[in-house]
């Protein structure tokens, strides 16, 4: 299926690993033109050089952090005026909330909830006057089940997801269109992270941490991030106009739900 990116602009938030990654090198194979960005700008040249090979895609490598005005402003620098903007950061920390002060939960709002508005706001009205933008934002699973120990994350995302849920259908009648992806468990550095600390905390293995983590999942398995990739290229089709302001949940089937 032909999704009718050939020679689309896009920036691609946090790209130098994980899910990010995924997107960018998905919407290169479409023939997407990239602006990807990363806090570390070594990591985020190796990528960018990656998907030049994979896919001989025009790469354009911008280090910063998109949480912060500065980190936006030169990503739009570089790409002032995307066909297609992928929302994406790290998310906040685990932990219990009675620990979190004032500053650590506005970081987690600015990072989670502010940034991806802010980056809508700065491309939404050209996207419109062109009468063609596609806005994916990489939330989370939590967003439909809320994980206790990732509260913040539970908190900002889902500002996020309500404030898109108005936004997307104010704008859908100019062919601009807007939904959120929402990871469940992926094979990222994030899960790897988090699998280890498990494992070293429950003396096990990491293979047993994750046969029982998988076992939880109907698809018997975590995610691959390509395949996570493709969903976002998908969402990101011209052939999709009709999909508006959507939460689609990729966990295997581990949210159990007659309707999602």
């Amino acid at each position: 299926m032909d999704l009718g990116l050939q020679g689309k602009k896009a920036i691609v938030c946090a790209a130098s690993k994980g899910l990010g990654r995924a997107c960018a090198i998905s919407l290169a194979r479409e023939g997407v033109e990239l602006v990807i960005t990363a806090r570390t700008a070594s990591t985020l040249e190796e990528t960018a050089e990656d998907i030049r090979r994979l896919t001989g895609a025009r790469v354009t490598p911008v280090a910063g952090d998109i949480g912060t005005e500065e980190g936006r402003a030169a990503a739009l620098a570089a790409c002032p005026a995307p066909d297609i903007l992928v929302n994406n950061n790290g998310g906040p920390p685990y932990g219990d909330f009675r620990d979190w002060d004032r500053d650590t939960w506005i970081k987690a709002i600015d990072g989670n909830m502010l940034a991806p508005i802010f980056l809508i706001r700065a491309v939404i009205d050209g996207m419109i006057e062109r009468k063609f933008g596609r806005i994916v934002n990489i939330t989370s699973g939590s967003v439909k089940s809320p994980i206790p120990e990732l509260g913040m994350s539970n908190g900002a995302r889902a500002g996020l997801t309500g404030f898109v849920a108005g936004l997307a259908r104010q704008v859908a009648r100019h062919n601009v269109v807007i939904n959120n992806l929402l990871p469940g468990p992926f094979l990222t550095d994030r899960l790897r992270g988090g699998l280890e600390k498990a494992a070293r905390e429950s003396n096990r293995s990491v293979d047993e941490v994750i046969q029982e983590r998988t076992a939880k999942t109907p698809a018997g398995r975590v995610g691959d991030p390509a395949e996570f990739g493709d969903a976002c290229a998908f969402l990101c089709s011209a052939r999709i106009g009709f999909i508006v302001g959507q939460n689609l949940l990729l966990d295997g089937g581990a949210f159990n739900s007659a309707s999602t």
